[in-house]
């Protein structure tokens, strides 16, 4: 099952586990949002410009991967408030 980060830069927050999706609900909450594979290391946060604006962070263990998915880490390019909405929207 894909696991979801919360990284905020401005509060040196590497990463904090937000989310553990099925994979129907992971395609749901990304369905409209741009999606970056990072590579197999968890990104850091001297990985991208100072003052970065928080982010989102989805690994995939190779067991939880499929045709379109690799095994890895993928930035999820969206409001925090937004993905939050979203994992709201799966509850109901």
């Amino acid at each position: 099952m894909p696991n979801l980060y919360f990284c905020q830069p401005h509060a040196m927050n590497q990463g904090m586990l937000r989310a553990v999706l099925s994979l129907p609900e992971f395609e749901k909450v990304v369905s409209k949002r741009p999606v970056t594979y990072f590579g197999e290391k968890f990104p850091t946060l001297t990985e991208g410009p100072a003052g970065e604006a928080d982010f989102a962070v989805i690994r995939f263990s190779v067991s939880e991967t499929n045709g379109h998915w690799q095994p890895g880490y993928y930035r999820l390019d969206s409001n925090l408030n937004q993905i939050n909405d979203a994992l709201r929207e799966l509850a109901r």
